[in-house]
């Protein structure tokens, strides 16, 4: 509950986007010719600023973040399409009073700065009420205008007559009388806010026209936003770093190893002489076997030297019998 609060009081006082972050001039300077046409240009842009910001906080999980700009304006120019032909049906003059500054609001500053800066990277129900803060602090500004240009301009009260025809300044029903108009307010605006500074009131948070671009400001250095920025940023920094030594694994320590017992050495000595001993006995065993084949050789050399030899000797003894002969 406090958070919705928090959303409603940030875009009608702390944010308004006519007299703080002075977005969608367009729509406030041409629209404001009366009480009636402010009203109604403010609660359609409420209407669609709102749903709009329902719908892209809902699907900014599945939007993916290089095609963002052009989902939101297809989601934006669904709601405003919708609102058009709702009042086409039922407020036929209101329609036609606003004309294109209605199809306008698709493209409007408040509605797609809205869903980048914060419906976008914010759950729903924040999102819904801060759409409708913002429209409400824009419908209310709106409005304002129209009475004041729309009184001053023509003598008249959301259309009923106040003052006569005489008593009316035409340049406040065209276009300079809105510039006129609007300068007044802010002027309005910031005398207020000295009168609250100087009774010691926090009011960093209202500025005109400061969006928080600090970046292209000339008054960043000695501005308490900047350096409340800038702590933000640091802080932001600190905590993630903290994070990750948080998300870093601790080292799983080995297990050292355990002495063996004495009982377990003497175990496996036992073991380890009957197996010495068996090795022992084998070893004889294939010396034993290898004296064999080596006898074995022998003989064999032995009998195949035998004939040969027998051989030689009867080719001598062949040769000795024919040179006797010869003789």
């Amino acid at each position: 509950m406090k958070q919705i609060s928090e959303r409603l009081y940030n875009g009608i006082i702390k944010e308004n986007p006519t007299f703080v972050l002075t977005l969608g001039m367009c729509p406030t300077l041409a629209v404001t010719t009366s009480a009636i046409n402010g009203l109604g240009m403010g609660l359609t842009t409420c209407a669609v600023l709102a749903l709009s910001n329902l719908f892209i906080s809902l699907l900014r999980k599945v939007i993916p973040d290089k095609v963002r700009i052009p989902a939101f304006i297809v989601i934006v120019a669904s709601f405003v399409t919708m609102v058009q032909l709702l009042l086409e049906a039922y407020l036929p003059s209101l329609n036609q009073s606003l004309g294109i500054y209605i199809p306008l609001i698709v493209v409007n500053c408040i509605i797609l700065g809205r869903a980048e800066s914060y419906a976008y990277h914010n759950p729903p129900i924040p999102s819904l009420f801060d759409g409708l803060g913002m429209g409400l602090g824009f419908t209310a500004a709106l409005t304002l205008l129209g009475i004041f240009r729309e009184f001053i301009g023509s003598g008249t009260f959301f259309g009923t007559r106040v003052l006569p025809e005489e008593y009316g300044v035409t340049i406040f029903v065209l276009a300079p009388g809105a510039f006129f108009v609007l300068a007044a307010l802010v002027a309005i605006q910031n005398f207020i806010k000295a009168k609250m500074e100087a009774k010691g009131k926090d009011t960093s948070k209202i500025g005109s026209g400061c969006g928080m671009n600090c970046m292209g400001c000339p008054e960043a250095k000695g501005c308490s936003k900047a350096e409340k920025k800038a702590e933000d940023k640091v802080e932001k920094k600190n905590e993630e770093k903290t994070e990750e030594k948080t998300e870093e694994k601790p080292e799983v320590k080995k297990p050292e190893k355990e002495e063996p017992k004495a009982e377990e050495v003497k175990e496996e000595t036992k073991a380890e002489e009957p197996a010495e001993e068996e090795k022992a006995e084998e070893a004889p065993k294939e010396e034993v076997k290898e004296d064999k084949a080596s006898e074995e050789e022998s003989e064999e050399t032995k009998t195949e030297e035998a004939p040969k030899n027998n051989q030689s000797n009867s080719n001598n003894n062949k040769k000795k019998n024919k040179g006797k002969r010869r003789k």
